[in-house]
């Protein structure tokens, strides 16, 4: 009969491994149940099992039931660690003798920090500012909690120190602030939270030190990295009937370089290696039982741990690489073993792709494969939260869903989307990006009864919201009311109905209404717990209880509350302000919500995957300052000021995480992911993976030849799901559409004609589609915004001239101009800029205007004219809307305005540019509505910048010239016409691609130019 595993026989203290190929949860688990074949079931419910953290206890109470294989156990105390209660086992009630005062709750103790540093230290802090103080602050506290520094004050005494000046006054800041600190918490009646773990686990210690416990007690899977966690430890290892169980040691470690840990923080062995000494020889570790396993599955294990843990060898430990691996090998030829190295990379690969998406899609594609095999498991590993949510989306391709460990940022998510948008709302209700994200959140649903929601919501960011953006509700309410007059033919002037522009402007009602209230406690600055309350009630006026549902709702409830209720310990705080606040709050704030379809998929963080094993393990993000990432930077104390407080060295924590490496990388099937770019820059691979692949290159020889695994079909299958069906390219030809006659457009102003003559295609979308360019919101306003600000201050200017006194004239001009920029939509920034090119346009202007009108001739403003061109499929209409016609007793001049770049002659000549050629063709043959025909006798451009040369007159035909210029661009327009009314003639894009660079259009991308004329190589020219 085989003898049961007894882990609590023997001489104590007892201290067990697992090693690190070995699963560790599975074997405790089923070192556990085979112990208790020889006791009875309740046995196991007197057991405490303490782990590190409570990811590992779920995980094991998980492993335990799957060991037991459906037998019907009763479940031990399983408890972690790092967050223990005194209430609760392994603490027997009463035990400790006295009450600890509550923790105080994280965003608290952030808030009454930055409140202490900006009351006592620095008043002149922002919020945000303080807070960022206040987290560096608690940190260095956390840290001297855990190592058990009692006397932090002494700190202070480091200012009489050889230090530089900035370091000098750290140390002066925090002698100050351990010292107000725990005044603080002692007037509120809480304590730190680090300060606290670390007080019960001390506690724990001392008790079990002095009185061991007498049930069952194992501690399994820390490393003790914590003093008291340490004792703890120890104590369990001393006690009757208790043992603890180490994650990873390496018996096989050679002893010189295990001697040589001590100075060796990033070592992997390191924690362990503190753990140990002084409290047991390392021979003095037992194996912890073990499942029955192949012998060749033993030995590949074994193998791939040695590897590992000498490739991370002591850099000063590396020089008998090559003797190393000569002595390993002959041991295993003397033993008729396979090569160690071999058999250590059997199952290890390594997948280099391009760049973090190319990872991404290489990852998902193997994660997915495991699903194939029932019952196979995956687990990536990675300390990359941006790698891991490009995998899960990844994954989502195929309806998948995995287990991530990490969670999603608060921002990321509906409720925590809302918040934040609501907290932009009170900074800048006007904003078009925040109310266009605001309304159509999901869960945002305006009562406007009786009108339709959506239909408002359309209508209100078709005309308030889209183009320059309004500087007041006035000014947004003025906007759907241009859209609603009627136009000539008495139909509204929009696409909308009546009624859906009046339910835009009940939503633009109730949204000024509601920013009121919001905004209200904002006389100048407002305290953040005031801020806050208005920030709920917005998002609940908005949204309604439903704001608060599901695990996201509930983190912001939680996040507000605590705003609400210790905000107001941060100090007054500006709109602006307030909303980086929230921002900054919800970030930091992280959302775990489950909803896992398939749990033999995970993704996991490097800590919490520390005890996990899947069949395949995929450890991503091997890059330098990724895994492992860079040593932590403190603040306030330099490393010789950390050594004399007695605080570890910042790499102690880079061998922590290199144990996490080497546990990961153990197991049977492993993947090392690694990009050569991150962030469109090279990457450095980490240096883990650079020391394996130096010693496998330094063991390949031509007798024994070895090399790691390479293999590409991962991303090669990746990259063929991505790409397009053909292998070339196709792209797109010039595009030649010939719609029918009667589709093509019968009528064009002058500048339609323009850019039919440049770019026929143009024409055919706006007039036989009847695409119209859609403004984005809140755009800035351009060069044709400044344009028609400038037409419209010289209308006004030229209808009032006679009302205007000599000496007021350029005033008055300047000041029309500066209006009529605001209300086009400049910004402030912009109108900084215009103002004085205002000034100076407006006094060359004035003179102009002087000039002209001096000459005796009669001025007409922005008038319409029009004429019918004879056209094989019917008449064609010809209009104009002319900036300027001057009329005299022989004839007209046609003048227009022109705040950019003026046509030049050989333009105008060859009919690329018929603006005013063709007006003055219109006068000639139709005239004016009032006057009849009127030879055009001046063709003028007046050039208006209001720079060094304020504006400029450029004239482009006079007397007989501008009648002959005019009598050719209408013969040219007439042959136009007949060739597009025979249905054989298409409108090509860009016949004229000369003009392309300075004119592009608003249908290239339709029209898609790029493909075509760059890529394709078609050079485009004149096909007519």
């Amino acid at each position: 009969m085989t003898s049961r595993f007894d882990p609590f026989a023997g001489d104590r203290p007892r201290w067990y491994a697992v090693e690190a190929w070995r699963p560790f949860l599975e074997d405790l688990a089923a070192g556990v149940l085979d112990w208790l074949g020889d006791h009875p079931p309740e046995a196991l419910s007197d057991a405490v099992i303490l782990l590190p953290n409570r990811r590992a206890a779920r995980a094991f109470t998980g492993a335990l039931a799957k060991q037991a294989g459906g037998r019907a156990i009763l479940l031990p105390q399983v408890r972690p660690l790092g967050d223990l209660e005194e209430d609760e086992p392994p603490f027997a009630p009463g035990e400790l003798g006295l009450d600890l005062p509550p923790a105080i709750a994280p965003l608290t103790r952030r808030f009454e920090m930055a409140r202490m540093i900006t009351e006592q230290f620095r008043a002149d802090l922002s919020p945000l500012r303080a807070l960022e103080m206040a987290d560096a602050l608690g940190g260095f506290l956390d840290s001297c909690h855990l190592e058990e520094i009692e006397d932090i004050g002494r700190v202070a005494g480091l200012v009489e120190g050889d230090l530089a000046e900035h370091w000098q006054e750290s140390a002066r800041f925090l002698g100050l602030a351990v010292e107000v600190w725990p005044k603080r918490l002692k007037a509120l009646g809480l304590v730190d939270p680090a300060w606290r773990r670390a007080k019960l686990l001390r506690l724990l210690a001392d008790s079990w030190r002095d009185r061991p416990p007498e049930q069952p007690v194992i501690a399994a899977g820390s490393t003790g990295s914590a003093p008291a966690a340490a004792d703890v430890l120890n104590a369990v290892a001393n006690a009757p009937q208790g043992c603890v169980v180490l994650p990873g040691l390496d018996m096989d470690l050679d002893p010189m370089v295990w001697s040589r840990l001590r100075d060796s923080e990033q070592h992997p062995q390191n924690a362990l290696w503190r753990l140990l000494d002084g409290r047991v020889d390392r021979e003095g570790v037992r194996p912890w039982f073990r499942p029955p396993v192949e012998a060749a599955v033993e030995a590949r294990g074994k193998a791939r741990q040695r590897l590992l843990n000498e490739a991370l060898r002591p850099a000063d430990a590396t020089d008998d690489w090559r003797n190393l691996i000569r002595g390993l090998r002959a041991d295993a030829a003397g033993k008729q073993s396979a090569d160690p190295i071999a058999e250590g990379l059997r199952g290890l690969s390594v997948v280099t792709a391009r760049a973090e998406e190319d990872a991404a899609a290489a990852i998902a594609l193997m994660m997915r494969e495991m699903l194939e095999t029932p019952g196979r498991t995956c687990a990536l590993v990675t300390p990359d939260l941006d790698l891991s949510r490009r995998v899960a989306a990844r994954l989502e391709r195929w309806g998948v869903s995995a287990d991530v460990s990490s969670g999603q940022p608060l921002t990321r998510m509906s409720a925590g989307r809302l918040v934040d948008l609501a907290a932009r709302f009170i900074a800048d209700p006007l904003d078009p990006h925040t109310l266009l994200g605001l309304l159509k959140h999901p869960q945002v649903r305006l009562a406007l009864e009786p009108f339709d929601y959506d239909r408002a919501v359309s209508a209100f960011e078709r005309y308030a919201l889209r183009g320059p953006r309004r500087r007041d509700w006035s000014r947004a309410r003025k906007a759907l009311l241009e859209a609603g007059k009627p136009r000539d033919d008495g139909r509204v002037a929009s696409e909308f109905t009546v009624s859906g522009l009046a339910a835009a402007g009940a939503l633009l009602d109730r949204l000024e209404a509601l920013s009121g209230v919001a905004r209200a406690p904002f006389a100048e600055a407002a305290l953040p717990d005031a801020a806050a309350g208005a920030l709920t009630g917005l998002v609940e006026a908005l949204a309604g209880q439903d704001a608060w549902g599901g695990p996201d709702g509930e983190a912001a409830a939680a996040l507000l509350s605590a705003l609400i209720e210790g905000g107001g310990s941060l100090g007054a705080v500006n709109r602006s302000e307030f909303a980086d606040l929230v921002h900054g709050l919800l970030a930091d704030e992280t959302v775990r919500t489950g909803g896992a379809n398939q749990p033999r998929l995970r993704i996991l963080g490097a800590i919490e995957a520390r005890l996990v094993r899947a069949d395949r393990m995929i450890l991503a993000g091997l890059e330098e300052g990724v895994w492992p990432n860079a040593a932590p930077t403190d603040p306030f104390l330099s490393r010789p000021m950390r050594e004399t407080l007695g605080l570890p060295p910042p790499e102690r924590r880079l061998g922590q995480t290199a144990q996490d490496f080497v546990q990961a990388a153990s197991a049977d099937e492993a993947i090392l992911v690694h990009c050569e770019r991150r962030g469109g820059q090279p990457a450095v691979k980490s240096r883990w993976l650079w020391r394996l692949e130096m010693l496998t290159r330094g063991a390949h020889t031509d007798e024994t030849p070895v090399s790691i695994a390479r293999p590409s079909e991962a991303l090669e299958q990746a990259r063929r799901l991505d790409a397009p069906a053909s292998s070339r390219p196709a792209y797109a030809p010039r595009p030649a559409p010939r719609p029918p006659v009667e589709r093509r457009p019968r009528k064009l102003a002058v500048t339609g004609v323009e850019r039919w003559v440049r770019d026929p295609y143009a024409v055919y979308a706006r007039y036989v589609l009847n695409l119209r360019q859609l403004d984005r919101p809140g755009q800035a306003a351009e060069a044709l915004a400044r344009g028609d600000a400038v037409h419209k201050a010289m209308e006004r200017f030229a209808l009032l001239w006679t009302e205007i006194p000599p000496e007021d004239r350029a005033d008055r001009l300047e000041a029309f101009l500066l209006e009529e920029l605001a209300t086009a939509g400049f910004e402030d920034p912009a109108m900084a800029r215009e103002a004085p090119l205002a000034r100076n346009a407006a006094v060359w202007l004035a003179g102009f205007e002087a000039e002209r009108r001096a000459r005796g001739v009669e001025i007409r403003v922005e008038e319409g004219v029009e004429m019918v061109i004879p056209g094989p499929a019917g008449p064609f209409r010809l209009t104009a809307r002319v900036d300027r016609i001057e009329l005299s007793a022989t004839g007209a001049a046609v003048l227009d305005f022109k705040t950019g770049s003026v046509p030049s002659a050989k333009q105008v000549k060859t009919g690329f540019s018929p603006q005013l050629t063709l007006t003055g063709a219109i006068l000639a043959e139709a005239g004016l509505k009032d006057t009849g025909p009127v030879e055009p006798e001046e063709l003028t451009y007046v050039r208006v910048v209001g720079r060094k040369e304020p504006g400029s007159k450029v004239v482009r035909g006079e007397g007989a010239e501008a009648m002959a210029l005019c009598e050719a661009a209408l013969a040219g327009l007439t042959a136009r016409i007949a060739r597009f009314d025979e249905e054989v003639t298409p409108y090509l894009s860009w016949t004229a691609p000369q003009f392309m660079g300075n004119f592009g259009g608003n249908y290239d991308h339709l029209a898609r130019v790029w493909e075509w004329h760059v890529v394709g190589g078609e050079d485009g020219g004149d096909a007519e």
